[in-house]
């Protein structure tokens, strides 16, 4: 449940830059090209941000526990 929720929260702030963009786009018609390479980076930068949480929401649903992980001790 947390690893579709962190999918969720990406999908929400892919689909937020989307829409920013093309209102800005629209908005500015003379800077289309500006404003879709400056949305396209905002979607990486959401993807980068995502994958940390992701990672996080993997491992706590693995090991619902918690506790540190990975020792050999």
């Amino acid at each position: 449940m947390r690893v579709l929720i962190e999918a969720l929260h990406i999908a929400a702030g892919i689909a937020v830059a989307l829409l920013i963009g093309a209102l800005a786009s629209w908005a500015y018609p003379l800077a289309q090209g500006d404003v879709w390479l400056v949305t396209g980076t905002a979607i990486l930068c959401i993807i980068v941000m995502g994958v940390g949480p992701m990672r996080r929401a993997m491992w706590l649903q693995r090991n619902p526990q918690g506790g540190e992980g990975g020792g050999d001790a």
